[in-house]
């Protein structure tokens, strides 16, 4: 028997490698025990638990027998009756309802099992008020010492419940931590994927959720948003994004302490990573403004942000809940003299009137800036020529930007 302080320091020791609570390892020594215990005493398919003492390195073994209803106690012995006349007369016996387990529904059928069972006459033999699901608990001999096929067998369980027991608390420590930004250390490049180290647990990156153009070296520290977490076989799969939209919102969150106190909300993010991204904002305190909070004074609060995805340029807009005030500030920086909407059925169409001069402009280069204005409002945006003169379209502006003469300048169809 080993030095039961020896035993004692291996655990806490594993505890603190590993992460995993102390109960978890207790718990997989005792598993892996009752292996090794059926395995060397020949005593397959029965109910064998293990109570295992880290503070002296001792052991209990238990036999375990649970209590059933007697009606599933003679069913089975009508059972093996009926096998074993077969065999007597010379039949193929038939197979026994141990072998055979008939489904009703989704439930399968409880059947009696002589190995980890005892019927409620029998138990009650023993033990006088014993009922229906209780636990007869027969203490067994500690050996003197496994075998090594047994040691073996306890050595694979315990590793195998070590690494189960590390995968669900790395799962239990990110599974709520989705949409988060974490900073972490570029691990390593394989190929297009990007593997970052987050302190206690590996996210990937595939290139999809990268920033187009952006270099990523060994040891390089960035921030990522957890995008995903999933439970598997081999552990929890986390995939972390540089390229998400909510990756620009939880950088404003962390740098604009108004966003974080409620004053100040984000409705809403397009983005196009590592070229634009546009943001709405709106202030649920008439006495703050939004676009300023995000500013910063001198700019700081936002250059952060562009600093972190590279130099991506970033608008801030106000969001309204008139569409189409909320469409006019989308397409900042272009003067929009008028817009109509149309709905048909799902399709929501926008048709945006500019001046000459200002239509590349509220095109963008490649169409980007009407493409994530329409992303941002929901709404199809189609940029069209105005016909006014230069006068008539100046009013037009300023009307706009006023937010009246609707009539005239934002009709609803």
């Amino acid at each position: 028997m080993p030095d039961a302080k020896e035993v004692g320091a291996a655990i806490k020791q594993i505890c603190e490698e590993k992460g995993i609570p102390f109960e978890s390892v207790i718990a997989s020594i005792e598993a892996a025990l009752a292996v090794a215990y059926r395995k060397e005493m020949a005593m397959k398919g029965k109910d064998i638990r293990v109570e295992f003492n880290a503070n002296d390195a001792s052991m209990r073994i238990f036999e375990v027998h649970t209590v059933v209803p007697e009606e599933l106690y003679q069913t089975y012995l009508q059972e093996k009756e009926q096998a074993e006349a077969a065999v007597a007369a010379g039949d193929q016996p038939i197979a026994t309802k141990e072998e055979v387990l008939p489904v009703s529904g989704e439930e399968v059928q409880k059947r009696f099992n002589p190995k980890t069972d005892v019927a409620l006459s029998e138990a009650r033999k023993e033990i006088e008020d014993i009922e229906e699901g209780d636990e007869i608990r027969d203490e067994l001999e500690v050996p003197g010492e496994f075998g090594r096929m047994a040691a073996q067998t306890a050595k694979q369980v315990i590793i195998q419940k070590l690494r189960e027991a590390e995968r669900e608390t790395l799962y239990q420590l990110y599974k709520d931590r989705s949409g988060q930004i974490i900073n972490s250390i570029i691990q390593r490049v394989d190929g297009r994927i990007v593997f970052v180290d987050l302190g206690q647990a590996i996210a990937v990156m595939p290139p999809s959720e990268q920033i187009p153009g952006e270099l990523y070296k060994t040891g390089q520290r960035i921030k990522v948003l957890l995008l995903s977490i999933e439970k598997t076989n081999k552990g929890p799969e986390i995939v972390a994004s540089r390229s998400h939209p909510e990756l620009v919102a939880a950088l404003f969150r962390s740098e604009v302490p108004e966003i974080t106190s409620g004053a100040v909300e984000i409705k809403g993010v397009a983005r196009e990573a590592g070229s634009r991204t546009k943001i709405a904002v709106v202030a649920t305190d008439p006495s703050i403004d939004p676009i300023g909070s995000c500013v910063g004074q001198r700019g700081t609060r936002v250059q952060t942000v562009i600093g972190e995805l590279g130099g991506e340029k970033i608008d801030i807009i106000h969001y309204d809940t008139d569409a189409v005030k909320f469409i006019v500030n989308s397409l900042s920086p272009a003067k929009i003299l008028a817009v109509q909407l149309k709905e048909d059925g799902d399709q929501k169409i926008a048709m945006a009137e500019v001046a000459e001069d200002q239509f590349s402009l509220a095109i963008g280069r490649a169409g980007q800036n009407v493409r994530l204005a329409s992303r941002l409002t929901g709404w199809s945006i189609d940029i069209v020529k105005s016909e006014a003169t230069a006068e008539i379209a100046e009013n037009k502006v300023e009307a706009v930007a006023e937010g009246v003469d609707n009539n005239d300048t934002a009709e609803k169809k």
